[in-house]
């Protein structure tokens, strides 16, 4: 189950598709919220979760088993899509896909980039190469 929540953010963005990317990779047990938060919430979670005094673009928090949250900063993410070259929609389900994978308990290396593109492939219509 899916519930994605908007905190002011000033940016629109499509919340279609990301309920099937989260069944798919997480399975229709799991819990997921998905939140859209500003730079000043994220740059807060940053600097409390991860001592990293910046905004990020996606932070990902397991809270159990099957139970997790994502939050996204859409501003970051416009900013860096002048570098990605993609449609900013696509580009945030870049994000939420990496997010998944890191609730799923991978590490970035190999095994998640590979675990990224199994399901990028089937959900992204544009090619990514960061």
């Amino acid at each position: 189950m899916l519930l994605v929540r908007d905190f002011k953010t000033k940016i629109k963005i499509s919340k279609i598709g990301y309920e099937k990317i989260a069944d798919f990779a997480l399975g229709k047990n799991f819990e997921l919220s998905l939140v859209f938060v500003g730079k000043k919430k994220i740059h807060d979670l940053n600097l409390k979760f991860r001592q990293k005094d910046k905004p990020t673009n996606i932070l990902s928090f397991p809270l159990s088993k099957n139970e997790g949250e994502i939050f996204i900063c859409p501003a970051v993410a416009k900013k860096e899509i002048k570098i990605v070259e993609k449609p900013l929609d696509e580009y945030i389900k870049y994000l939420f896909i990496h997010g998944i994978t890191h609730l799923k308990g991978f590490d970035h290396g190999s095994k998640m980039e590979r675990e990224e593109e199994k399901i990028r492939r089937k959900f992204l219509k544009k090619r990514f190469s960061l």
